[in-house]
């Protein structure tokens, strides 16, 4: 493979555009979706240092499209989710749409945040920082010692200056 940089994407790009495509599809069944993450793939693979050195394209780019779809299904579910939670909440205390817009920027803006992170260590960052659960209630409800949720909560904090930091 060339090592100029930008003859090296548009290899990558026409040798694995179409295939990468088709395998989201297969996994989404919507065209719109399977053409946005694999845009989405291939501007996460740009930006990658393994690019040079890559031996397997397909296996690179199939890792970074799964995670591109967890993350996906991860927001779709919060998505689903707030929205049956909106459903219970009578019709005169029914936010506006505007309201809606701004609590859906700040929910794609945290699941953003907290990309990365391992399962328990988002989930015990969501109960203790948005659900306002004390570390002991986290602990019993996730199962594990106080010890760990410290760490987890620890961890999070930590990942989220960091990706906070790398965004400004």
């Amino acid at each position: 493979m060339p090592h100029d940089t930008k003859a090296l994407v548009a290899s990558l790009y026409n040798d694995n555009h179409r295939w990468l495509r088709a395998w989201l599809y297969r996994r989404l069944q919507c065209p719109e979706d399977a053409a946005d993450l694999t845009q989405d793939t291939f501007l996460r693979a740009l930006g990658s240092r393994q690019l040079v050195e890559l031996q397997e394209p397909r296996a690179f780019l199939g890792t970074v499209a799964k995670r591109l779809l967890c993350n996906l299904w991860r927001r779709r579910r919060l998505e689903r989710d707030y929205l049956a939670q909106l459903a219970l909440i009578p019709d005169c205390f029914a936010p506006s749409e505007e309201d809606l817009a701004l609590v859906r920027e700040a929910i794609d803006a945290i699941d953003r945040l907290l990309d990365g992170l391992p399962a328990r260590v988002r989930q015990a960052f969501v109960l203790h920082r948005l659900q306002g659960l004390s570390q002991p209630s986290i602990a019993q409800q996730l199962g594990v010692s106080l010890a760990t949720v410290e760490r987890d909560l620890r961890r999070a904090f930590i990942h989220c200056l960091v990706v906070a930091e790398q965004d400004a």
